[in-house]
């Protein structure tokens, strides 16, 4: 049963992602005390007799690796051009719904019900709007210029179509679709008795002296006897086996970072599926973060390489679908911008973590 995953042994755990849905009930933590500082010092400053500043390290976060894994190009255009990419309904849903999630837990245990999450979701929305243009744009009145796309273009999202700008139901019908994302969360956890140890928390550590990894963590639960868990909210669907380790690779890098800094490998790593009502728990261990490291830093020098030879290549597949960048993508007869000015192999390309959401 879920009730007794935060205190599961790890012999015992499975060695593949055990999924349950809305009859199981979430585990149960209890207050903890304050966490452990999870930083890493990207750059010293100047040293004290005028010297150079210490060299920045390099830093790498999970959404960043995974689009080099899913496709080089990608990692350059997002990365190294940063090209603009308008935000889609399924993103800002996603970012919506961690925000409410991340406010509910400020209530007292007692009020955190069903009717308080949907209270919470059109004043963070509001908030959300008025500190992302981006959001703002998908109903504001006057379109966005894009010479790429027509003003009249829908923006398509998973199973979301946000018509044009200024389009009062559409706004309505957006918002309804995270009340019943939030609905489905309830579902699978009861927040009435957790009480997280840290929220939307930015972790980092250095890996081997050479490469600082970091990104947000949704929740960190720390059970009375120190185990920790890792909980990510997805407001996709849950995905079928093949798409399983993609979903985990980012809950294995915040372990990693966890393990590295504290010197305890979580003992599980949760994906919560808020629309398909779904749990998928992950048990890690030291061999196979240690292994999880040696592919980070070898994706890394990859990565090195690929920026000092200028040689990012496109990598099809069925994501391309979802990608803003097919207009330059020489796989569909685009012609990539000319590559900027190199950065020094000694100081590469930084990778800045998602914020938490943005990558649903």
């Amino acid at each position: 049963m879920a009730a007794d995953t935060a205190t599961e042994s790890t012999q015992d755990a499975p060695t593949i992602p055990a999924r349950r849905g809305a009859a199981d009930t979430a585990a149960t933590t209890t207050p903890a005390g304050p966490p452990d500082s999870v930083t890493a010092t990207p750059a010293g400053p100047p040293h004290a007799d005028g010297g150079p500043a210490a060299p920045r390290l390099a830093s790498l976060s999970p959404s960043r690796a995974a689009d080099f894994k899913t496709c080089p190009l990608l990692y350059r255009f997002r990365t190294i051009d940063r090209l603009p990419e308008r935000p889609t309904a399924e993103q800002a849903r996603g970012t919506l719904v961690h925000a409410v999630l991340e406010r509910l837990f400020d209530l007292p245990a007692g009020d955190r019900t069903p009717d308080a999450a949907a209270a919470l979701v059109e004043p963070q929305w509001q908030r959300l709007r008025e500190a992302e243009a981006g959001l703002a744009e998908l109903f504001a009145t006057d379109p966005p210029d894009d010479p790429d796309q027509p003003a009249d273009t829908p923006l398509v999202g998973d199973d979301l179509v946000v018509p044009p700008a200024g389009d009062p139901a559409a706004q309505a019908e957006f918002l309804a679709s995270a009340r019943a994302l939030l609905a489905g969360y309830f579902a699978v956890e009861d927040p009435r008795r957790l009480e997280p140890a840290e929220r939307e928390a930015l972790v980092s550590a250095v890996v081997e002296d050479q490469l600082l990894i970091r990104g947000y963590i949704d929740r960190l639960d720390v059970a009375p006897d120190g185990a920790l868990r890792v909980v990510d909210y997805k407001t996709g669907g849950a995905p079928r086996e093949a798409f399983e380790a993609r979903a985990l690779f980012q809950l294995k890098f915040y372990a990693l970072v966890l393990w590295r800094t504290r010197g305890t490998v979580p003992r599980v790593l949760r994906l919560l599926y808020l629309r398909d009502e779904e749990i998928c728990d992950y048990t890690p261990d030291a061999e196979e973060l240690a292994r999880f490291e040696r592919t980070l830093l070898a994706l890394w020098r990859a990565i090195e390489r690929a920026t000092a030879t200028r040689d990012f290549r496109p990598k099809p597949s069925r994501l391309c679908g979802w990608c803003n960048h097919q207009a330059h993508c020489p796989a569909y007869g685009g012609t990539p911008p000319p590559f900027p000015e190199v950065v020094p192999m000694s100081a590469p390309v930084t990778a800045t973590p998602e914020a938490p959401g943005a990558d649903e």
